[in-house]
C-alpha cells in the first residue's frame, strides 16, 4: 500500500534527519544525508559541480511505495537517470525502466509515485538560464532549440528520453567516481555536461531535421507540430486525418507528408506509438488493469488493444502488468 507524503511531511522528515546529525559536509561544495528513518534507508549525496549546478547521487530504498503530491511552484531545470528503481508521474511519464527524465524550468504540477525497491541513480539541477553557458548562441543567449526548457512562469516541459548504453555508462562512471576533492568535482562536471548532451541529443537531432527540410515552409512546420500536439492530447478519441488537417489549417495531403518528413512516420503511426508507450507506462506502474488502460486509450475491445500491444512489444498487456520485459 502506498503512503501519501505531503510536502509538509517531507520537509518535516528531512528536518528531523538533519537534527539527528545524519547530514554532514565532506567539502564546502558537498553534502551527504541519510534518508529519513520514517521513509527508508540509504543516502542522498549532493555536489555543486559548477556554480548553481547541483549533482545528486541517490542510493536508497523506501520501506513502502510513496506518493508525493506536487505543488505549484517554480521548478529548476533538471536531468535525471535511474540505474534501478522507478518514479512515475500522474500523466504516466516514467523515470527508470528504460527512460530518463528532462524536467524543464517552469511551474510544476505533478504527483510522483516512487516504488519501494532500491533506487540507484543521479540527477542534476540548475537555473534554466545556465543553458546559455553550456549551449550558447553566437550572441551568448540560450540555443534557440532549447528555449522550450526555460518556461519561466508557464507550466514546465516534461520529457522522457530513452535510456541508451552511452547514458548508462556515464551514470555508472558518476556513481563510481574514483576521485576525491577538487579532482572529483572537475571530473563530475565533465560527466554532467556529457550526460546533458546525451539526453538532449534526440531532440536536437529532430529539430535539425526540421531545419534542413527544404519542402516545408516554417508556417507549415508549425501547423504540423500543432497537429501532433492535438493528436497526442486526444489519445482516447483522436480526430480523423481530415479533421486534424482542418483544425490546423493545412490539407490532409500536406499533413501526411509533413508527418513523414518531420517525424519519420505516418499520422496513424505517431498515434499508435504514443498510445503503446502510454499503455506500457501505465501497466508497469501496476495502478491500472488491462481493461482500464484499453479504455483510457480509446479501445472499445480489449482484445484489439492486446493484439496491438503484443505487436509493438512482443508481450501481452497482462504479461507487462506482471513485470515481464519486452523484447
Amino acid at each position: 500500500m502506498a503512503i501519501i507524503l505531503t510536502p509538509e511531511q517531507e520537509t518535516e522528515f528531512w528536518a528531523e534527519a538533519e537534527q539527528d546529525g545524519q547530514q554532514h559536509s565532506l567539502f564546502p561544495f558537498e553534502s551527504y544525508c541519510q534518508i529519513p528513518k520514517q521513509l527508508g534507508k540509504g543516502y542522498v549525496r549532493s555536489i555543486e559541480v559548477h556554480p548553481q549546478v547541483w549533482l545528486r547521487i541517490d542510493n536508497f530504498e523506501y520501506y513502502d511505495e510513496i506518493l508525493e503530491p506536487g505543488c505549484e511552484c517554480v521548478h529548476p531545470l533538471e536531468f535525471a537517470v535511474r540505474l534501478c528503481g522507478t518514479i512515475i508521474d500522474e500523466y504516466g511519464g516514467q523515470l527508470g525502466e528504460g527512460y530518463t527524465l528532462i524536467s524543464g524550468g517552469g511551474i510544476q504540477r505533478n504527483m510522483t509515485f516512487l516504488d519501494s525497491q532500491a533506487h540507484v541513480g543521479i540527477g542534476f539541477s540548475m537555473p534554466p538560464e545556465l543553458l546559455a553557458t553550456f549551449f550558447p548562441t553566437v550572441d551568448g543567449e540560450i540555443l534557440t532549440q532549447l528555449r522550450f526548457l526555460a518556461k519561466g512562469n508557464e507550466w514546465q516541459t516534461l520529457l522522457y528520453p530513452k535510456t541508451t548504453t552511452s547514458i548508462q555508462t556515464v551514470v555508472q562512471q558518476i556513481v563510481n567516481c574514483p576521485y576525491q576533492g577538487m579532482t572529483e568535482r572537475l571530473y563530475l562536471q565533465g560527466k554532467v555536461i556529457e550526460l546533458m548532451a546525451l539526453q538532449l541529443a534526440p531532440f536536437l537531432a529532430e529539430q535539425a531535421r526540421v531545419q534542413i527540410s527544404p519542402r516545408l515552409r516554417n508556417t507549415t512546420i508549425a501547423c504540423i507540430y500543432h497537429a501532433r500536439e492535438i493528436l497526442l492530447s486526444r489519445l482516447d478519441n483522436p480526430p480523423s486525418i481530415l479533421e486534424l488537417a482542418q483544425l490546423v489549417g493545412v490539407s490532409d495531403r500536406t499533413l501526411k507528408r509533413g508527418f513523414q518528413e518531420l517525424f519519420g512516420t505516418t499520422v496513424f503511426g505517431c498515434l499508435f506509438n504514443k498510445r503503446m508507450e502510454k499503455a506500457q507506462q501505465w501497466l508497469r506502474s501496476g495502478e491500472r488493469t488491462v481493461a482500464q488502460v484499453a479504455n483510457l486509450l480509446g479501445y472499445s475491445n480489449p482484445a484489439h488493444f492486446a493484439t496491438a500491444f503484443k505487436r509493438k512489444f512482443g508481450i501481452t498487456p497482462s504479461e507487462c502488468l506482471l513485470g515481464k520485459k519486452s523484447f
